[in-house]
């Protein structure tokens, strides 16, 4: 498999991902970049040669209490995901799809994944509100919020892009981000798959799930 050294911003081109946002606007935020390797095929999933270090985020749970990301998900096959539950598409759409995924796995492979909604817009996505949003999709998924500049900070690590929510041409409050799900190895803690939510299927996720939980490439 030929080996690439890709830009976050043209993992587009590479590997089916994109820095742009829920919703139509701008991408300012693709402005964020850092540099990757990663072996690009037909796969949903694109492994990298040169993983991720999970971000150090302490946000808080949709129950109000810190919670620690490296500590609360050492050790545990992790899906990480940046997004807000105003959010008109992709947003609902992955998480929708990584819940049925989940669902196709045994109910003790169940219990040991761990998904993370990171809100790209604390100040609407408040724990409660965050919490309901989730529960709906999966009452196991983890939500967390916090302050915005500590967010944006820790998923620049990841070179994903985000920007303050604003306003669009319709007046209506917009969260400019990338759509990454970033998978993170119980082995060693480390981000080494990307999926792009708004291209990756139920399927996709089902079948590259079984390998994740034990920190194998799909």
């Amino acid at each position: 498999m030929r080996k690439k050294t890709l830009l976050a911003s043209a993992l587009l081109t590479a590997a089916a991902l994109t820095l742009t946002a829920c919703g139509n606007g701008g991408d300012s935020a693709a402005d964020n970049i850092l540099e990757v390797t990663a072996e690009p095929d037909d796969k949903a999933g694109t492994a990298l040669d040169s993983p991720f270090t999970k971000p150090d985020l302490v946000l808080t749970d949709t129950k109000g209490k810190k919670f620690d990301l490296r500590a609360e998900t050492k050790g545990k096959p992790t899906l990480l995901y940046f997004g807000y539950t105003n959010c008109p598409d992709v947003c609902p759409l992955t998480m929708g799809n990584l819940a049925q995924a989940k669902k196709q796995l045994p109910k003790e492979d169940q219990d040991k994944l761990q998904v993370v909604l990171v809100t790209t817009d604390p100040k609407r996505d408040t724990p409660a509100s965050l919490g309901k949003w989730l529960g709906a999709q999966d009452p196991e998924f983890i939500g967390l919020t916090g302050d915005f500049a500590t967010i944006q900070a820790g998923a620049r690590q990841l070179g994903i892009a985000i920007d303050p929510p604003k306003k669009n041409a319709k007046g209506k409050m917009e969260s400019m981000h990338g759509k990454q799900v970033v998978a993170f190895s119980p082995k060693t803690d480390d981000g080494y798959v990307l999926y792009n939510g708004d291209t990756t299927t139920i399927d996709d996720y089902a079948k590259d799930l079984p390998k994740l939980l034990t920190g194998e490439k799909p």
